[in-house]
């Protein structure tokens, strides 16, 4: 139907009205109604914590609530399809993860590709993941670990969450590293594993150091090995797989996203309280707890960090062979 000469002339207006408003107002009244933050996995999970505290330190800091919603299922797939076809309006935003780095060299028929359709805006914590073993494995080191896998090859099963688990690439990286081979074994949950690594059915796993600590401290497991670059203080004992292992290093982290095209003026200003909040004692103390600290950023070094992730998950699934179930 042809646009009438009122109609015309309204739009016109408005046309030239937005032309004359600050570049910053968008950031100015945002936000103006509450901000959902769609988590990709059930609650209680890193993502869904580390989500929720960051997302009560924006409601408190914003006078808007930001809502943590869990949308499993798929491996994370369905919250990330869910944000990238959102409106790009910073009201729905993306509890981002290392499952969608892995994700993304995984599976090959996605409807969405993350690097180009989630905008970074900010990272929120890391944490070392730790290899373990049980008490009567006899490995004492990382290095011995590596020396007992190359005298009995296939005698190894390394516990995991499912070929696309962060469980499985630490362990695969490990494997394409040293080259020694593993078996994995898929758990639904870690609770089921530490069953089976306590009682032997299993020997190693590059445990969450979060659910790993309580093992490690009561005697029933042994540390070998931290997967991040340095220590951590929460284990200042126990070395980096690196000082054995040249090149390894890999962890845990967290941070949040938008679809793409979202005002840079609101992602600039989630970065600005995101950070701010990260340096508040209360939120470090509650990372700490979780065996974590935080990962302040750019919007662009947080971007940088989910290509490096997806780039370097790309050589691991390929050297493992892994496919999906």
């Amino acid at each position: 139907m042809p646009l009438r000469r009122r109609d015309f002339l309204q739009t016109a207006g408005v046309a030239t009205a937005l032309a004359f408003v600050p570049r910053g107002a968008a950031a100015e009244t945002y936000p103006s109604r509450p901000v959902r933050v769609i988590v990709g996995f059930v609650p209680g999970t890193g993502n869904d914590i580390t989500a929720r505290l960051v997302g009560q330190w924006l409601s408190d800091r914003l006078g808007r609530q930001f809502i943590t919603e869990n949308r499993p299922g798929a491996a994370s797939n369905l919250a990330v399809e869910m944000v990238a076809r959102a409106a790009p309006d910073g009201y729905t935003l993306l509890s981002v993860g290392p499952a969608t780095t892995i994700n993304a060299a995984l599976y090959k028929n996605l409807s969405f590709d993350f690097l180009r359709d989630i905008a970074p805006i900010a990272g929120t914590m890391r944490v070392p993941n730790v290899m373990v073993v049980g008490p009567s494995f006899p490995a004492k080191t990382v290095s011995e670990f590596i020396a007992y896998a190359k005298a009995n090859p296939g005698k190894i099963n390394m516990a995991t969450a499912g070929p696309g688990s962060t469980l499985r690439m630490f362990g695969e990286l490990f494997c394409m590293l040293t080259g020694i081979s593993l078996t994995a074994v898929s758990y639904r949950g870690g609770a089921a594993a530490f069953v089976d690594l306590l009682s032997g059915q299993v020997q190693v796993m590059f445990g969450p150091l979060s659910e790993s600590i309580g093992h490690i401290r009561s005697g029933n497991l042994r540390a070998l090995g931290v997967t991040s670059a340095t220590r951590t203080t929460v284990l200042p004992d126990v070395p980096t797989i690196g000082e054995s292992v040249p090149g390894y290093e890999t962890e845990t982290w967290y941070g949040i996203g938008a679809p793409r095209n979202t005002p840079a003026e609101i992602v600039a200003r989630l970065n600005a309280e995101i950070n701010a909040g990260l340096a508040d004692a209360n939120i470090k103390e509650r990372f700490a707890d979780l065996g974590g600290v935080p990962l302040p950023m750019t919007p662009a070094e947080f971007g940088k960090l989910v290509a490096d992730e997806t780039a370097k998950w790309t050589k691991v699934i390929a050297f493992a062979g892994i496919k999906p179930e």
